[in-house]
């Protein structure tokens, strides 16, 4: 009976880790670095006519919401 059961134990574990192992291996974020831009090339590229952008947006504080300020509270 003992025997049983931790046959049962071990291939529940022996799967669960095997599952596990198969979902972490290889998951690494790529990352792409940036070119530095040469100078002789953004003086080429540059628009000769330039973009008119809107006026910032004034701040305006915000309230806290009740899961923020438990949050803090904690924290």
């Amino acid at each position: 009976m003992a025997n049983l059961v931790n046959e049962l134990v071990s291939g529940v574990v022996s799967s669960v880790l095997k599952e596990i192992l198969k979902k972490t291996t290889g998951r690494t974020t790529k990352r792409k670095r940036r070119k530095a831009a040469s100078a002789t090339a953004s003086r080429t590229t540059r628009k000769a006519t330039p973009v008119s952008r809107k006026p910032a947006r004034k701040q305006v504080s915000k309230r806290r919401t009740a899961a923020g300020r438990s949050r803090q509270r904690r924290a």
